[in-house]
């Protein structure tokens, strides 16, 4: 939180290491006007919407550089480890800074996930940290971290991580017309292995830092529970994922007047997916494999006109190819050139900040005739925040935004599914909004941050997926106009009691996001699959001396599973309770700290996704050594 012209939501510091989460996607839960669709335990997809607008118009950046999937267009949040990670920030619209690149403007919100910096103490050379975690799930997940100090400029750090978890945990549920029932989440299995190099160094009114990331997994897709015949489908599906990028950024100021940032990235992803009849009878045979290629570059302008005044220029190149073995495909390759042009006004209590982005792609294929025509779209977006009174920090803000997405290279191509012709979805933002900050002397309350959003999101042509003149073959359509009224509010504090610091934090969501595609329909207006009208998270970090505490709350309210809002749709509200309690011990040459955590601790039976069931009360261990 903070007073960031656009809405911003932190987590970082201890915050973010105390959260009893594995991934990213479980962190994210806690800010507001987030849902994430998680697909059942530590294995399942986990994917993040964002005020209602969908997966696709969530810009994903790890150290400053997006994340792509041109293939479907979804980031696997749940691959993405809290070990080395420093800080995760949400932003609706875009980052509060015009020096950036200019696939920062394209995306209607964004997560940013920022990996630790080396930071060395006098005189020392190098940093260790050694942790294993394991739990329930019979989960092992051992991770190291090593920094090393390799000049008096430049820094090096190595992050690796192993995990292993059976993915098994019992879930109950009624049968219709029938009794309680227990049964055993199966083909839930992960075993995953990541590994990171980075480079940081020191130059003169400026920096450089550079990554080489792999990862590498294993993991059956449990599928959905049937609650008619418990046990009958086994859900055999396995997915094979080797992910490996090289990125790097180089940031200077060559005076007072002018700055360069430029970032370069590229790529390679592997994808293997088997479904067997044999072992599941609900399933068609599938052995395809995929492989994604993309290239990246980046370079941005900053001028400085004067204290007041400022623009920037940025241009970003971007190549995306996709091979499969599918009958008929016919191998894509797509080329983006992006240019934005954002300038800012600083007048101390007011600021404005201004951007345009132009976006042009053009596609080639290895048959004639099978590309979908160029795209050529120009998107605006404005921002400005006022602080009505000088020695009270209470700041108003406002922003527009326009985006569009463009269609994955499966929307477009998969064989027998993709429409060549389809055209972006377009999004439109409106939001007002304001945050207070207070600090306090003397007293037991020593800080107050709140803040709140009200918003109103369009989305047109929204892609969906129809069938055709049977129901085997489907096809990708241009059909959907959504509008979402909402509120977010967050509100965290810092309390000290003697020896006892306490921290919370409360967040609050209110959406109304309604279907208005089909006049006709009988289930026109009605609130859109998976949103709830309401939901909130609380967090409750404590400390005294070596002792911590952490707790929190997550609530979902009621919602549909489907366009129509019936009886037989309406999913009950769920809630869960996690704990954990920490002790740091200094030891002579390092420091020891123990966890333990107790997650959803009164066993709530709970779906986030239909037929997907959740895991019940769980535990976890966690030891780490820092040298």
């Amino acid at each position: 939180m903070g007073k960031e012209i656009i809405p911003v939501q932190v987590l970082s510091g201890e915050e973010l290491k105390n959260l009893s989460v594995y991934s990213v996607a479980d962190a994210v839960r806690y800010f507001s006007g987030v849902q994430v669709k998680d697909y059942g335990g530590i294995g399942g997809l986990k994917t993040v919407n964002i005020r209602s607008m969908g997966s696709h118009h969530v810009g994903v950046f790890y150290d400053g550089i997006e994340l792509g999937n041109a293939q479907n267009g979804v980031i696997d949040l749940g691959r993405f480890s809290l070990d080395n990670m420093e800080m995760v920030s949400m932003y609706n619209g875009q980052k509060s800074a015009i020096f950036q690149p200019a696939k920062d403007y394209a995306s209607a919100s964004a997560i940013y996930m920022t990996t630790r910096k080396p930071v060395f103490p006098k005189n020392k050379l190098y940093n260790l940290n050694i942790s294993i975690k394991g739990g329930s799930f019979q989960t092992i997940n051992p991770s190291l971290l090593y920094e090393q100090r390799l000049h008096k400029n430049i820094t090096m750090s190595i992050s690796s991580e192993f995990m292993y978890t059976s993915g098994k945990y019992k879930f109950s549920y009624a049968k219709k017309n029938g009794y309680d029932t227990t049964e055993v989440r199966k083909n839930g299995d992960v075993k995953m292995l990541r590994a990171e190099l980075a480079l940081f160094g020191k130059i003169n009114h400026g920096e450089w830092k550079s990554k080489v990331y792999y990862y590498n997994s294993e993991r059956g897709y449990p599928g959905a529970s049937v609650r008619e015949e418990p046990g009958k489908f086994r859900h055999q599906d396995r997915q094979w994922d080797e992910n490996f990028f090289v990125q790097g950024t180089f940031h200077k100021s060559f005076s007072s007047r002018y700055s360069l940032m430029i970032n370069g990235k590229y790529a390679y992803d592997y994808l293997h997916y088997l479904s067997d009849p044999r072992l599941d009878v609900t399933t068609m045979y599938v052995n395809n494999h995929y492989t994604q290629q993309e290239a990246y570059l980046s370079a941005a302008h900053l001028f400085s006109i004067s204290p007041q005044w400022s623009f920037s220029i940025a241009n970003d190149f971007q190549w995306n190819t996709l091979d499969a073995d599918l009958i008929d495909f016919v191998y894509p390759n797509r080329y983006s050139l992006l240019s934005a042009i954002a300038t800012s006004l600083d007048f101390n209590t007011f600021k404005l900040q201004a951007s345009l982005l132009h976006t042009f792609v053009r596609e080639k294929t290895n048959t004639e005739g099978s590309q979908a025509p160029d795209k050529n779209e120009f998107t605006p977006s404005v921002v400005a925040s006022w602080q009505p009174f000088q020695k009270t920090d209470l700041n108003f803000r406002a922003f527009y935004k326009k985006v569009f997405r463009m269609p994955t290279l499966n929307d477009l191509y998969y064989t027998f599914i993709g429409n060549k012709n389809l055209n972006p979805e377009y999004t439109t933002q409106y939001n007002i909004g304001a945050t207070y900050t207070k600090t306090f002397t003397h007293k037991k309350l020593t800080r107050l941050e709140a803040q709140i959003d009200g918003y109103f999101n369009q989305i047109d042509d929204k892609i969906i997926a129809m069938p055709t003149s049977n129901q085997f073959r489907w096809t990708m359509i241009n059909l959907g106009h959504v509008e979402i009224l909402g509120i977010d509010a967050a509100i965290q504090g810092t309390c000290i009691f003697n020896n006892v610091v306490l921290s919370p934090r409360v967040s609050y969501t209110y959406q109304k996001a309604q279907d208005f595609t089909d006049r006709s329909s009988q289930w026109y207006g009605g609130q859109i699959p998976y949103i709830p009208w309401h939901s909130c998270t609380a967090i409750l970090n404590g400390g005294y001396k070596t002792w911590s505490w952490h707790y929190s709350f997550i609530y979902t309210g009621e919602r549909y599973e489907a366009v129509a809002n019936i009886k037989e749709n309406y999913a009950q509200p769920w809630y869960t309770h996690d704990f954990s309690l920490s002790k740091t011990i200094l030891l002579k040459r390092c420091v020891l700290r123990a966890t333990a955590e107790i997650n959803n601790i009164f066993n709530q039976q709970y779906e986030v996704v239909q037929c997907y069931p959740m895991p019940g009360t769980n535990f976890k261990i966690k030891i780490n050594i820092a040298l």
